[in-house]
């Protein structure tokens, strides 16, 4: 039966947490209303049929749309969905997940799992056929025997106007980026990078930046190389650098994609011992007021001049911080260049549209 209204995030994704904690193998015994009227108004079953395959299919689904990366990975196993996991205790399926960031049950438990559950909460909820803009000539399949207009796909830049200030938010991976000057990357203290393979900020922009042979073998790490580099000549290298520090490296390959320079902005300082980290908001604003001060200097020296630069919500990943935390940290230092009279072009890259929402949402921006 169709909804009638939107339904409620908060009821789905208490939903998803039991879940969660029994395990999709028990979903027989779960009341998830919730989560059976949206399957069923995806998938129109027969009067009297069983709510949770389709239950099941539905959590498959809105896994399946996260995109890939540790996000998707660790709720396959939160969820019991990975293969070979579904009569996996809790506790083990918890563990598995925070190997998946590398990082401690306790730490995990405490800021991850929420923001992983909350994610498959938001996919669910914007499946549910409900107070949606479709496209009416454009049907497809959601589930075997079921045809659906697709939705309208939300908008990949958004040009918005803050007071005075115009800005673009940019709702895609970071190495997509194009024409944009200056990218800020985030880093640790010790301007270590991340393995090319994983899904951060700094992981795909080392990838993208990277010099490849016709047949896409390595031929130079070029941001991995010039940040080594950095450090040799400016800090200690083996040791970290003050928080709030940023370094200026090329852009390496992602030169022909307009992009000229990366800032690395050291947020993340190590917690000893452990894989995870620790972010201050004030460090943040920092490295933020850093980077505009370095575009200061830079941007005659190029031609033409440097005039743009990109911005992540810094420290919003597994440095733990909470999106609108990180936003109102990185806003501090960018409202502090404006009321200054910069005139730079300013962006923000974000992956997923909830947060280009946020964006919008608590900086009271209008539609440029």
């Amino acid at each position: 039966m169709p909804h009638t209204q939107l339904p409620d995030h908060g009821a789905v994704l208490a939903e998803v947490r039991e879940v969660r904690r029994a395990g999709v193998v028990r979903l027989r015994e779960l009341r998830v209303p919730a989560l059976a009227e949206i399957s069923d108004g995806l998938e129109a079953a027969a009067p009297g049929a069983p709510h949770f395959p389709a239950v099941e299919r539905l959590l498959r689904l809105a896994v399946s749309r996260i995109g890939g990366g540790t996000l998707q990975e660790a709720a396959e196993y939160s969820l019991g969905l990975a293969q070979g996991t579904r009569d996996w205790p809790a506790a083990d399926r918890r563990k598995r997940a925070a190997q998946v960031y590398g990082i401690s049950v306790e730490r995990f438990r405490k800021h991850h799992e929420l923001m992983v559950l909350g994610e498959v909460a938001e996919q669910i909820v914007r499946m549910a056929p409900v107070g949606r803009t479709v496209v009416r000539d454009a049907p497809v399949v959601l589930f075997p025997g079921t045809r659906r207009a697709a939705p309208r796909l939300a908008p990949a830049h958004r040009r918005l106007r803050v007071r005075s200030a115009r800005l673009t938010v940019h709702v895609h991976p970071a190495d997509l980026l194009r024409d944009v000057d200056v990218v800020v990357s985030p880093s640790n203290t010790y301007f270590a990078l991340p393995e090319a393979y994983k899904s951060s900020v700094a992981a795909s922009l080392r990838r993208a930046g990277a010099l490849r042979d016709p047949a896409g073998g390595l031929v130079e790490d070029r941001i991995h190389d010039e940040l080594r580099a950095w450090v040799a000549r400016h800090g200690r290298p083996g040791g970290p650098v003050a928080p709030g520090t940023v370094a200026v490296t090329g852009a390496g390959a992602l030169e022909r994609q307009g992009v000229r320079r990366l800032y690395h902005a050291a947020v993340a300082v190590p917690r000893a011992g452990t894989n995870d980290y620790d972010v201050l908001p004030a460090d943040v604003t920092r490295a933020v007021a850093r980077a505009f001060a370095l575009l200061g200097e830079e941007a005659g020296r190029h031609r033409p001049p440097l005039t743009s630069l990109c911005l992540p919500l810094l420290g919003a990943g597994r440095g733990g911080l909470a999106p609108a935390e990180s936003l109102a940290a990185v806003w501090a230092a960018v409202e502090a260049e404006l009321a200054r009279g910069a005139r730079w072009d300013l962006h923000f890259v974000v992956r997923r549209a909830e947060r280009a929402d946020l964006i919008e949402q608590l900086l009271g921006a209008e539609n440029a």
